[in-house]
Formats: structure tokens, C-alpha cells, sequence
């Protein structure tokens, strides 16, 4: 039931941003990307799409949906932190993700596990900077992993950043190439 609630609210939310104009779409850009840190499902990339019309230059339009995502992210990444450390505890957050239909969460902890060990904060970072991957995996990974409130969010916020860095580098190459 709740992975059905969470699927429309996703199918929802994207539907809403193909139509979001406006600075209300800012506000709907840092909701979703805040909610898809710790319980939505789906591409974080797609407010690189989102048609507001702000009376901006592009570039600034640009910069400013990404920051906005980047910072809900961050925020949202917080809130996921404070359940993994409840996590370590009881595991319900873990128990859930092993249940799901994927066996996604074994091969992402393995991979998440190494690399938080090996790189630490940066590690995190550069893992959420891989395109389409689920973000939600890798942070509660690291969240279970890790201690320190301040420098996870930061992490999460240069991951969250060099995402859509990366995502919007290999679109204008495709848009190039084609």
C-alpha cells in the first residue's frame, strides 16, 4: 500500500513539472527533491526539465533550479541521516528495502559500503553524482555508515549538484552529437 501512495505521489510529481511555471515551481523543484533524498522513487534529474518561465537568463534559470535542488536534497538527505542512525537501531528502514521487489539494496551496500570506507565523504558525493541511479539507496547506505550530520549534508549537496552537472554535460553532448 505504501510503495502504491509512493509511486503516484512520483508519477504525480513528475507529471507536475512538465506544467510547473513560475516561482511556485521552485517550491515544487525543493519538495521533490527534498522527498526523493529519503522516500520517492525515481529520477532526481527531472526538474532539469521543468519549464518555468522566471524572467531569468538561462544560465541563471539553470543555476538556480539546480541549487534549489541540491539544497532539498541536502535537507532531505538530513532527514533520511537521522532515520539511518534510528535505523542502526531497530532496521525497519533496511528490513523494507530488502523486501522490495529488487535485490538492488545487497549490490548497492556492497558497492556503497566500499566506497564510503575507502572515500569517506567524497566517496558519497561522487556516488551520487552517477545519473539515474537511486539516490535514496546510496544515502540511506551512507546513513547507516556515518556520524556526522554538517558534513553528510554537504556531501549530499555536491553529489546532488554534480548529478545534475553531469546529467546536463551528457544531454548537451547528445543534443551536440544528434
Amino acid at each position: 500500500m505504501l510503495a502504491e501512495v509512493v509511486s503516484l505521489f512520483a508519477d504525480g510529481a513528475e507529471a507536475a513539472f512538465e506544467t510547473a511555471t513560475g516561482w511556485p515551481g521552485i517550491g515544487l523543484i525543493f519538495t521533490y527533491s527534498f522527498l526523493i533524498a529519503f522516500a520517492l522513487p525515481g529520477p532526481s534529474e527531472v526538474v532539469l526539465v521543468a519549464p518555468l518561465d522566471l524572467g531569468l537568463p538561462g544560465w541563471t534559470h539553470m543555476a538556480l533550479i539546480m541549487l534549489v535542488s541540491a539544497t532539498g536534497k541536502a535537507l532531505g538527505s538530513v532527514f533520511a541521516f537521522h532515520i539511518g542512525q534510528e535505523a542502526k537501531e531497530a532496521g525497519p528502514i533496511v528490513r523494507w528495502l530488502r523486501r522490495s521487489r529488487f535485490d538492488v539494496i545487497e549490490w548497492s551496500e556492497n558497492r556503497t559500503v566500499e566506497i564510503a570506507r575507502k572515500y569517506g565523504y567524497a566517496g558519497m558525493a561522487l556516488a551520487l553524482c552517477v545519473p539515474f541511479f537511486p539516490d535514496t539507496i546510496s544515502i540511506y547506505a551512507f546513513a547507516i555508515l556515518e556520524e556526522d550530520y554538517g558534513k553528510f549534508a554537504a556531501a549530499t549537496f555536491v553529489g546532488s549538484l554534480g548529478r545534475l552537472v553531469v546529467t546536463l554535460v551528457i544531454g548537451a553532448a547528445a543534443v551536440t552529437l544528434f
